[in-house]
């Protein structure tokens, strides 16, 4: 095998196994569950989240033994988020959250298709400040994610197949991933912070919610840093980067 396919699988692998995969096969199911009508899931979606479970946060108010079952989860309506792999963690902190029950703050989990984590009060939380609920942002990103994840892995197969020069360019939108989710998130994190509603109990002014760090909004301290999800985005990103250049450089040798 050459080095070219060896780079390129390795991403796609990656990025079929923590990605395609669980989000194409849990694609609908949140809505049907938010919208009572869980029992319309399909088993396959089922089995998808339970295999991918173990890797997800799980709520203080969750049954120790519903968390790996999305049929006991959903018996129990405890809070269910995304089977996908998380990429972004955000967490807050409040006097009122106390810190043996939440150590590390209210945590909440961006997923290309969705959340997880403590959604529920961490938009209590938005709404006291007069935000909008999170679920308000990135419709349009999140229910193209499974066609747009189905693409990128038919551009990897294609680059594997295609032995043009400018093969590259099939791998650049793989490889730009994290620039890509980065963009995105920085871009919905300023139109939360500048979209305050009257409603808020507690009135502050426009601002730019912490994308990277440590923070501070109001009386809340807010903690901002990458999840598995977006190491994983690196990795895939580096193995793109590797297999461009190994290709190019095999390309060359062969010329002469």
């Amino acid at each position: 095998m050459k080095k070219y396919q060896l780079f390129t699988i390795s991403a796609l692998v990656i990025l079929s196994i923590f990605f395609t995969i669980p989000i194409a096969g849990f694609y609908g199911a949140m809505g049907k569950i938010k919208s009572y009508h869980a029992q319309e899931i399909s088993p396959y979606s089922k089995v998808i989240w339970d295999i991918y479970s173990p890797l997800q946060y799980v709520s203080q108010t969750t049954p120790r033994e519903a968390a790996n079952s999305l049929e006991k989860m959903i018996e129990t309506s405890s809070e269910t988020g995304m089977a996908s792999v998380p990429v972004w963690s955000v967490s807050l902190e409040a006097p009122n959250y106390p810190k043996d029950a939440f150590p590390n703050g209210i945590p909440v989990f961006f997923h290309f298709d969705g959340f997880s984590g403590e959604v529920h009060e961490m938009n209590t939380i938005n709404h006291y400040i007069g935000m909008y609920p999170m679920e308000r942002g990135a419709q349009l990103e999140m229910s193209l994610m499974p066609y747009i994840f189905l693409t990128l892995s038919i551009l990897m197969i294609a680059y594997l197949c295609w032995n043009s020069k400018s093969s590259w360019i099939l791998l650049v939108l793989p490889a730009l991933l994290p620039v890509g989710f980065l963009g995105d998130f920085a871009i919905w994190l300023y139109w939360f912070g500048h979209n305050m509603q009257e409603w808020g109990a507690f009135k502050i002014k426009p601002f730019m919610p912490t994308v990277f760090g440590d923070g501070k909004v109001a009386q809340f301290t807010t903690h901002s840093y990458p999840s598995l999800g977006f190491y994983l985005l690196l990795v895939i990103s580096f193995l793109c980067i590797l297999a461009i250049f190994s290709k190019l450089k095999e390309q060359k040798m062969v010329k002469r």
